[in-house]
């Protein structure tokens, strides 16, 4: 007697679906940063936010391309005229170019929110990994000194260090917001490298012979980097509204630099009778509100919830 077995036939349209699935899901992305790529690839934020970020640095590195005048060259015969050819925004109190002011100030907002970011990233990074992997008494010391400089508040210390050190150049800046933003970067480092340090992938990385050091390098930084990106994202975004708030005060950047915040501060008694801080203005909110909005998409892109979702 022969065994009969019996054959199940799936219908057509199922089984198109069955192949589609297995089509995608062998070109499906297999780690964290290849399955957060392309979500972000179908987030039209993300898409939105790059365009405005890449116009954004081409005004900084190549000025010249938008503009051929000439920002600290300021005609007294002009002053508070109305827009001409040559100069679409018209000229400010000073005889200024309002349009070649807005253009140039980029360089050095963007500049000191792009360095202070890289910088926040890095400290905070470096302290963070170092307290959360090895724990212990350096761990105590680290997070000791962070809620000292966590518990004060970046924009007042800015202003009395920099009442201190002025006249004040970019770096300087950058190192002061740094110094008081760190304790961010590191706590959510912390955070994320006590996470890691625990998974079995680590403790097979210990069990192969693995160092301490290069298990940290090669294993638990890379699969925790991803909250820190996030956060220096945004962070790149507020630093360049606090430069531009500590100028608009006075006691940032010198008055010899262009900058978004000093011309606010230079129409601030024209606001009633002429719209020229409007042109400073929405330049700094578009390129503040692009930078938040690529961490906000990348946020999305790396959450743990929406990849299992």
């Amino acid at each position: 007697m022969h065994d009969k077995q019996q054959h199940f036939v799936a219908p057509a349209d199922e089984v198109e679906v069955l192949a589609t699935d297995r089509v995608v899901d062998r070109g499906a992305p297999t780690s964290i940063w290849g399955d957060a790529w392309r979500r972000l690839r179908r987030n039209p934020v993300f898409g939105v936010s790059v365009v405005l970020i890449v116009i954004v640095l081409l005004v900084v590195v190549w000025p010249a391309l938008f503009t051929s005048q000439d920002p600290r060259l300021c005609l007294g015969e002009f002053g508070m005229d109305g827009p001409r050819e040559g100069h679409p925004f018209g000229f400010d109190k000073q005889g200024c170019d309002i349009y070649a002011r807005t253009i140039y100030g980029a360089r050095a907002s963007v500049s000191v929110g792009i360095a202070s970011a890289m910088l926040f990233l890095l400290v905070g990074g470096i302290l963070g990994a170092i307290s959360g992997f090895y724990g212990g008494l350096l761990d105590t010391i680290v997070s000791r000194i962070a809620e000292i400089f966590y518990a004060i508040p970046m924009v007042l210390a800015a202003i009395v260090l920099l009442q201190l050190l002025r006249p004040a150049g970019i770096m300087t800046v950058v190192a002061i917001l740094v110094a008081f933003t760190w304790p961010q970067a590191a706590r959510i480092t912390r955070g994320a490298v006590i996470e890691a340090k625990n998974s079995e992938y680590v403790t097979a990385a210990k069990a192969l012979g693995v160092s301490r050091l290069g298990t940290l390098m090669k294993h638990v930084l890379p699969n925790s980097a991803s909250p820190l990106i996030v956060v220096a994202t945004i962070w790149l975004g507020v630093f360049i509204v606090t430069e531009a708030t500590l100028s608009y005060l006075g006691v940032g950047l010198p008055p010899s630099i262009v900058s978004w915040g000093a011309d606010i501060d230079r129409a601030k008694t024209e606001i009633r009778t002429s719209p020229i801080l409007f042109y400073p203005a929405t330049a700094l909110a578009i390129t503040v509100l692009s930078f938040i909005m690529l961490g906000d998409a990348v946020r999305d892109a790396l959450d743990p919830k929406e990849r299992t979702r």
